[in-house]
């Protein structure tokens, strides 16, 4: 072999992606419980992108995530307006700021494991309510990327996909796709675990002049309420 032709081999499996370890789904999946089981809670920023399929649309968001065990969350947009979703110990809230408006709904509709907010804040039993794989390709910013397909679809939910920090177990990106095919892409920044969270963040009272309107004992629409 001349020496040119080692050196074209040498730089050819060196500059060639290389092939992944097939991932073990359920080794994988008992790790991401087991960190979460850990966590009491997190407070990380996020970027959300909501993309309509019907018509192309996407709808970009920024802001905060706070999250207390056993299912408390403050999930604060501030781009490209303010909103507030928050899951408390009794209720859900949905404040809208600038319409002087809020929605409250029953706590029942987070308490689903194939929710975005149970996905995204570790909380789904994945193993029990999933079918679990892993993804065809492998993730190219080095997370280990799931797909979940929920053994009962709902509307809001047919298929999820979750993407794993190895180095933590953690949760840094989660896709849900819904019945008609838009997706509901979060993905977390600079997640702080076990962070020292006020239980004052969790509670909610409308601002005097705010206008409510209760779903809490009859329908609801539940992807208003859980569309973040």
């Amino acid at each position: 072999m001349s020496r040119f032709l080692r050196i074209a081999l040498c730089l050819f499996f060196l500059m060639s992606p290389a092939h992944a370890a097939p991932t073990d789904v359920a080794a994988e999946a008992a790790r991401v419980q087991a960190a979460y089981a850990d966590m009491q809670s997190f407070r990380a920023g996020f970027t959300q992108e909501l993309l309509q399929r019907d018509s192309g649309m996407v709808q970009k968001r920024s802001g905060t995530i706070a999250f207390k065990r056993p299912l408390l969350v403050r999930w604060e947009t501030a781009v490209p307006h303010a909103e507030l979703l928050m899951v408390t110990d009794r209720e859900i809230w949905n404040y809208l700021p600038d319409e002087e408006l809020a929605y409250r709904y029953s706590r029942a509709l987070a308490e689903d494991s194939r929710s975005l907010i149970q996905v995204i804040t570790g909380q789904s039993a994945l193993t029990r309510d999933f079918d679990v794989e892993p993804a065809e390709a492998p993730s190219q910013d080095g997370l280990v990327h799931l797909l979940l397909y929920p053994k009962e679809p709902t509307t809001e939910m047919t298929e999820a996909q979750i993407w794993i920090d190895p180095a933590t177990s953690l949760i840094r990106r989660a896709q849900v796709m819904d019945f008609y095919g838009n997706t509901n892409t979060v993905e977390l920044k600079d997640l702080r675990k076990n962070a020292s969270i006020p239980a004052s963040e969790f509670s909610f009272t409308p601002p005097k002049g705010t206008e409510v309107e209760d779903h809490v004992e009859g329908a609801h629409p539940a992807q208003r309420a859980l569309k973040n």
